[in-house]
C-alpha cells in the first residue's frame, strides 16, 4: 500500500484546511523518492566522521536537542512565506533534510580540508575548478537542496540555520550544554574511572620503560668509561 503522500507537508489543505497537525511530527521519516533517499544516505554515511569526532553522546544529544526546531521551523517559515508568494510555496518535501544540513553546518565548521585538486575544463591551464576532499559531500546535499524546489531550499537553508546557531552557541546555554544520560547509549556511570585507571597504568608502565632505559644508557657509560681507561694502559705499556 502507497502511504507515501502521508508525509509531505502542504499548508491547503493538509494545516489549514484538514487540521493534519499530526504531519509536523513525522514528515522528516522518509523521502518520497529514491532519487533523494540515495543522496541522503550518501550524505549521512559521510557525515559519520560528526559522531567519531565527537563521541556518540555529544552526537545523540546534538540530534535530541535540534530536532524539535528542524521539525517546526520550516513550516513556521513557510507560513511567512506564503503570503509574500502569492501563494506558491505552500509545500515541504518529506525528508530529513533539515537535520542533515544541521550536520552539514558541523562539518563545514569543524573537518579541515585534507587536500585539493584542480579540475580542467579545456585545454588553457586557467580555465580549471578547484576542488576538494570535502567537495563530493557538498554535492550531494545540493542534490537535496535542489531536488523538490522551492520547498527543499526552505529545509536545507533552515537546517543550515539551525546547526551555525547551536554551534555559535546563539541560543540558550542548555540548548548546547545538555548531555542525554551515558546509560541510554550503552555507557557506564564508572567510565570516567575506567579511564582514570588506564591512565594510571599507562603513566606508571611509561615510568618502568624509563628507569629501564636510564639503567642501559648508565651501564653504557660505565663500559665506555673502563674501555677508555684500559686503551690508556695499553697505550703507555
Amino acid at each position: 500500500m502507497d502511504i507515501k503522500y502521508l508525509f509531505h507537508i502542504q499548508l491547503v489543505p493538509h494545516i489549514w484546511r484538514f487540521k493534519q497537525f499530526w504531519r509536523l511530527l513525522i514528515w522528516q521519516s522518509c523521502y518520497n523518492n529514491s532519487t533523494e533517499l540515495l543522496a541522503g544516505i550518501m550524505t549521512m554515511y559521510h557525515l559519520r566522521v560528526i559522531e567519531r569526532l565527537w563521541g556518540s553522546r555529544k552526537f545523540a544529544s546534538f540530534l535530541l536537542t535540534t530536532l524539535p526546531l528542524c521539525l517546526l521551523l520550516p513550516p513556521c517559515i513557510l507560513v511567512v512565506l506564503r503570503p509574500l508568494t502569492f501563494s506558491t510555496l505552500n509545500t515541504l518535501p518529506a525528508g530529513p533534510t533539515p537535520v542533515i544540513f544541521a550536520l552539514l553546518a558541523q562539518y563545514h565548521a569543524t573537518i579541515p580540508t585534507v587536500y585539493k585538486y584542480r579540475v580542467l575544463l579545456s585545454s588553457s591551464s586557467a580555465d580549471a575548478l578547484t576542488l576538494s576532499d570535502k567537495s563530493f559531500v557538498y554535492l550531494l546535499a545540493a542534490q537535496l537542496a535542489l531536488s523538490s524546489l522551492p520547498g527543499s531550499i526552505i529545509c536545507a537553508a533552515t537546517g543550515w540555520l539551525i546547526g551555525i546557531t547551536w554551534r555559535r552557541g546563539l541560543g540558550p546555554d542548555m540548548w548546547t550544554s545538555w548531555r542525554i544520560p551515558d546509560w541510554l547509549i550503552g555507557g557506564k556511570g564508572e567510565r570516567g574511572g575506567d579511564f582514570e585507571d588506564l591512565r594510571r597504568r599507562l603513566e606508571g608502565e611509561g615510568r618502568g620503560a624509563g628507569s629501564a632505559t636510564d639503567a642501559a644508557e648508565g651501564e653504557v657509560r660505565r663500559r665506555g668509561l673502563g674501555n677508555g681507561i684500559l686503551d690508556q694502559f695499553r697505550g703507555t705499556l
